[in-house]
């Protein structure tokens, strides 16, 4: 199937988000949208679920089919694409769990400069070998060492290098091409539902799409044992998640929401929705079942919250983040059971 929209469009609503420090701007989304055309990225086909269910039409924007499996090639792209000569030839460097380490490390290779990426100890091996494979110099520390790294925006030894970091703007208005696809190819959009990491894929998708329509119901997701947002907006403020338990899904499930996050979020998300291991796990077995999508547990947790009854009927995205699972995760969800 291919990403061409889907006919019979309703009329959109006429009203517009107006720009403020708490959405990207849609200028400089658009901008990332030029800028990526002549780049390795695609525009990610957007599928229909086959599954009926009663009420609910649910599609997949595929970004697990992105080069290295994973969206994060978006936001890497246009944040090195606008350093001048000078800092391209110092590098770049930055701090992640594995799928912004390939992102970085990739776009890094293309427009041939140097990449340093800190990474926690817990790096699935998938991720590790896939981003060594890029060149890029990586660093394993404490999962606290490298939280911090992603607090301060520095670690020691960072030289000159520019430490791009994963909610940067210009790495979020790259993410924010998605939600212009979104609205390309199915304008009459009623929900779309993004995994929860760091904040930068939904704050860049929700700017776009609230942007061009605020009448889109914007939604996170988050496993249950991780769910700092849903409980930051129970909180009214940024706030650390009480209960942490890390798990299989090591894409998202953080301790906490960045501060200078919390003005997107509570701006442009209307409400995060947590959902269980169990219902992800199914969700990633659904997916290779009945579409032949490889995904990983932050991608298929969107899935899993549309499937629940917590999201409204009508037209819901589930924006599929990455492709990146271990293969020894894909058997155990296989014979039924929750990774560890």
């Amino acid at each position: 199937m291919s990403s061409s929209p889907v006919q019979d469009n309703p009329a959109q609503s006429e009203s517009v988000l107006p720009l403020s420090k708490s959405a990207v701007p849609l200028s400089l989304i658009e901008e990332a949208r030029e800028a990526l055309r002549s780049s390795p990225v695609i525009h990610s086909p957007l599928l229909k679920l086959n599954v009926d269910i009663p009420g609910k039409k649910i599609y997949l924007k595929c970004e697990n089919l992105q080069p290295f499996c994973s969206f994060k090639v978006r936001g890497a792209c246009f944040a090195i694409s606008k350093l001048g000569r000078e800092k391209l030839g110092n590098g770049v460097c930055g701090a992640s769990a594995g799928n912004f380490a390939q992102g970085l490390g990739y776009m890094a290779r293309q427009f041939e400069t140097s990449c340093t990426m800190l990474v926690p100890e817990y790096i699935p091996q998938t991720k590790l070998s896939r981003v060594l494979e890029l060149g890029v110099n990586v660093e394993k520390v404490p999962f606290s060492d490298w939280w911090n790294a992603i607090l301060t925006r520095t670690y020691d030894g960072i030289g000159d290098a520019t430490f791009i970091h994963p909610v940067d703007e210009n790495v979020m208005a790259g993410h924010g091409t998605i939600g212009l696809e979104i609205m390309d190819d199915l304008p009459q959009v009623d929900t779309v539902i993004c995994p929860y990491g760091s904040g930068g894929l939904i704050a860049g998708v929700a700017s776009a799409i609230k942007s061009t329509n605020p009448n889109v119901r914007i939604l996170a997701c988050e496993p249950e044992t991780a769910s700092p947002l849903k409980y930051s907006k129970e909180q009214g403020r940024a706030s650390i998640f009480p209960d942490h338990k890390p798990s299989f899904v090591d894409g998202m499930g953080g301790k906490q929401v960045l501060e200078e996050m919390w003005p997107y979020v509570h701006h442009l998300v209307d409400d995060s929705v947590p959902v269980s291991l169990k219902s992800i796990a199914d969700s990633i077995s659904l997916l290779v079942d009945r579409s032949s999508l490889v995904v990983e547990g932050a991608g298929a947790a969107t899935l899993a919250a549309a499937l629940s009854d917590r999201v409204p009927d009508g037209n819901i995205v589930c924006v599929l983040s990455g492709g990146n699972i271990d293969q020894s995760k894909l058997e155990t969800i296989f014979h039924g059971e929750v990774p560890q």
